[in-house]
């Protein structure tokens, strides 16, 4: 039974979903941590040139990495560290938009694994018009906006194809999408490959790069972010990303046409009984994912300091696919993928100072990330297991 306070016959804070959803999401992060720090110590154990104290320095950076400011002779040394925060900052962009991509999908009951075919198609996109009117003299601010939006409407152009195929067809979006991810990373590689002048020719041993916007000024004004994080490659993207993520919450929360979406989401067949365009919501839900996770391609490359390797069919971007465990994390909540996108990156930056560090490899770090991320898959359960807890305590 839910428990109510007297006063003000509203449901008490600690028995709201939103909490369990907090709670299920803290659980599988401290016991990710735990396994993670096990791990340490058996490969500490077994590892030779591994000392206690060697064990002790890996667990302190598995959970304090971010604050390392590397060694003080022989003795490990921790405080305010801004590169390390600025770069988690900076790597969390990208995660967080593929997070906000899959959420908006699955709240309309669609799985987009397509995040990393529209993300490619959000790079091409940005790139080919950042350094189109980069060279031509356009004013940087037309120039960054143009490359922007191109970016973001390729993405979702490209996102409206499963929805397109799931809403007229009935076909499993995750088909759809696993196929327009291969034929996304390969039209990249083609267009790239097709069209020297965005080769990075002019450095050597850049072969099969493409030229960072950086080199022709358009890329996004640090919005502060120099001066709280000098040497970081922190900038303006991140509130940016921020700011669509409570756009994205408003919309799904506030507005009819994320009323229809979550609609469609729980029961398609009622939605269109109850006069919802059931096709057109689909469409329309595979277009914004595809939009937001192709804003993340844009705002990450938009940095200027990154490159892009153009032969993409050799692979697919990772962050298309790490936006799938930072939506579960949050609950598909948008604003909570902001926070569960600053922690998967803060892990990164944990894994990298892990190697530099240590004796150990930044790969204990992804460990952990894929127990987190299993244990996420089971936030359900966990809940319930959090309600069933909560019932016998209200009998009581």
């Amino acid at each position: 039974m839910l428990r109510v306070d007297p006063s003000t016959g509203k449901q008490k804070w600690y028995t709201t979903d939103g909490t369990k959803s907090v709670l299920s999401a803290l659980i599988s992060i401290l016991i990710g941590m735990a396994v993670g720090s096990l791990i340490i110590i058996i490969v500490g154990l077994t590892k030779d040139g591994i000392s206690t104290k060697g064990i002790w320095d890996g667990i302190r950076l598995v959970f304090m990495g971010i604050l390392s400011t590397g060694r003080d002779g022989a003795e490990l040394s921790f405080g305010f560290n801004p590169v390390n925060v600025g770069n988690m900052l900076f790597r969390a962009t990208p995660l967080i938009m593929t997070g906000l991509s899959v959420a908006v999908a699955f709240k309309t009951g669609l799985f987009n694994i397509g995040a990393p075919g529209q993300y490619l198609m959000g790079i091409a996109g940005t790139l080919s018009v950042g350094l189109t009117l980069g060279n031509a003299g356009c004013p940087v601010v037309v120039a960054w906006f143009a490359a922007f939006l191109t970016g973001v409407i390729l993405g979702a152009l490209w996102g409206a194809i499963p929805g397109i195929f799931k809403a007229f067809l009935n076909i499993n979006e995750v088909i759809t999408c696993i196929m327009t991810n291969w034929i996304a990373a390969n039209l990249v590689t083609w267009w790239f490959d097709s069209h020297e002048i965005f080769k990075n020719a002019a450095e050597g041993g850049k072969i099969g790069y493409i030229i960072p916007l950086k080199n022709v000024g358009v890329v996004t004004p640090k919005m502060g972010m120099d001066v709280l994080f000098p040497g970081s490659q922190a900038n303006g993207g991140f509130w940016i990303a921020c700011i669509i993520a409570v756009a994205v919450y408003i919309l799904m929360t506030k507005t009819t046409l994320g009323y229809e979406l979550t609609a469609c989401g729980s029961n398609r067949h009622a939605a269109k009984y109850a006069g919802i365009n059931d096709k057109k919501n689909i469409i329309l839900s595979m277009m914004i994912a595809g939009g937001l996770a192709s804003a993340g391609a844009c705002l990450y490359y938009l940095a200027g300091n990154t490159e892009f390797f153009w032969s993409t069919y050799l692979s697919l971007p990772p962050e298309g696919f790490n936006g799938i465990p930072v939506a579960l994390l949050a609950a598909n909540n948008p604003v909570a993928v902001v926070f569960s996108g600053l922690f998967m990156s803060m892990l990164n930056i944990c894994g990298t100072q892990l190697k530099s560090l240590t004796a150990y490899n930044e790969y204990i770090a992804d460990i952990i990330i894929a127990v987190i991320v299993y244990l996420s898959a089971f936030s359900m359960f966990i809940k319930q297991l959090l309600n069933g807890r909560k019932q016998k305590g209200g009998n009581k």
